[in-house]
């Protein structure tokens, strides 16, 4: 009777959990689908703007991504929330911030007004997508370039920063996994010293629910910290040791 019991409750666990499992999967399929049509189809609707200013492009871009992100939300389940806006100074400012998925390459474009990021070259290379990014103005960079790289990522960053858009760098150069470490790449301190602005650290979760190279998506709510600028001026040690402490710190206190 008792292991009768206690098998009829494991059956009906494993199926709540199968099911758990089967509705994430198309949740997710279909966000998918939604994703990659919503690129080409606004993609090729918008052609004509590629030859018009650059303000049609950021304009659009906008929009396409306040509709990703409601997809997400109905779709998906996964919404977010944002917290620290007090400590964003009224001057321009880099943005330094922890890169665990896809969504805050689209979400950092609500926060915070037509940023310009710093991304891999090859990304302008992408059919559709590329051609965009190119039009709307971004800082690429390529990774194996060398110093000749890093100088010419400075010099679009600081003609971008002049004209009052913020500078957005992911510092440790790609997308790392929640439960990963790797190393806080110099470049940011590059940008900080040329730049001679506050960085404003960024922390966030996104990883729980958006994992990287992952096909799913978890419903749940991603939390992302404005925490308190680092001003300008600091030693390389000093601001590599401070900019690391803060977004990793936070971050971890971020985790469910």
């Amino acid at each position: 009777m008792l292991w009768d019991g206690l098998s009829v409750k494991f059956q009906s666990y494993f199926s709540r959990e199968l099911f758990r499992t089967k509705m994430i999967f198309l949740r997710s399929l279909i966000f998918n689908i939604l994703l990659v049509l919503s690129i080409v189809l606004v993609g090729l609707l918008s052609l004509p703007l590629l030859f018009g200013p650059r303000a049609g492009v950021a304009f659009i871009r906008d929009v396409w991504i306040k509709l990703i992100i409601g997809a997400l939300e109905v779709v998906v389940g996964l919404r977010h929330e944002v917290n620290g806006l007090e400590n964003l100074p009224k001057q321009n400012i880099i943005i330094a911030a922890k890169h665990q998925s896809a969504w805050e390459t689209l979400a950092l474009h609500l926060i915070f007004k037509d940023p310009a990021i710093i991304l891999k070259k090859e990304l302008l290379r992408l059919p559709i997508l590329g051609w965009f990014i190119s039009k709307v103005g971004m800082v690429p960079i390529n990774r194996a370039g060398g110093g000749g790289a890093l100088k010419s990522m400075i010099e679009v960053a600081k003609r971008w920063s002049d004209s009052g858009r913020p500078i957005i760098i992911f510092p440790q150069g790609t997308r790392v996994g929640v439960d990963e470490k790797l190393r806080y790449h110099p470049g940011v301190f590059a940008i900080y010293k040329a730049l001679d602005l506050p960085v404003v650290p960024v922390a966030l979760n996104s990883g729980v629910f958006w994992p990287k190279q992952s096909f799913t998506k978890q419903a749940g709510t991603i939390k992302l910290e404005l925490i308190e600028p680092i001003p300008p001026g600091l030693e390389r040690k000093e601001f590599m040791d401070l900019l690391e402490m803060k977004i990793e710190k936070t971050s971890r206190n971020l985790l469910p």
